[in-house]
């Protein structure tokens, strides 16, 4: 079975009470139900995680590499800066694995400083403004095909 690890930034723990107009009012635990029941019905076996700590996700891509583990990754705010999640990022698909760059929203119909991604230029694909349906999408990149 593949291995997913679904890995979260800053500020999503609040989804659901965070700007509910721009992210929905559903709920981070509704996420990772969501996310869950997704990989099981495409064969993946997923982990979600989620930290405001930018040492801890990179600590996760790491894992992410000693454990074989492909990714969906939403960098949150670190997306636009975070160069030492950008190198931590391309260790992953270095290492042969896929990494998903995944946003609810649609950073390029958003304020400016949102347009760059540090992380999209090594990830393997991104999928951005679907909502909580880009995680969907992003598990789905990633199913077996056989």
């Amino acid at each position: 079975m593949t291995r997913v690890l679904v890995l979260n930034g800053p500020n999503l723990a609040r989804l659901g009470t965070r700007e509910p107009e721009v992210y929905g009012s559903t709920s981070f635990s509704d996420l990772v139900s969501a996310v869950q029941r997704w990989g099981a019905g495409l064969g993946l076996d997923v982990e979600v995680r989620q930290t405001d700590d930018e040492a801890e996700l990179i600590g996760w891509l790491h894992d992410a590499v000693d454990s074989r583990s492909d990714v969906v990754l939403n960098p949150a705010a670190f997306t636009h800066y975070s160069y030492a999640m950008r190198d931590a990022a391309a260790q992953v698909t270095g290492a042969r694995l896929r990494l998903v760059e995944v946003h609810i929203t649609n950073p390029y119909a958003r304020e400016t400083f949102r347009h760059t991604s540090v992380v999209g230029g090594v990830a393997t694909g991104t999928v951005a403004g679907f909502g909580l349906d880009s995680y969907r999408l992003a598990l789905s990149a990633l199913a077996p095909t056989d």
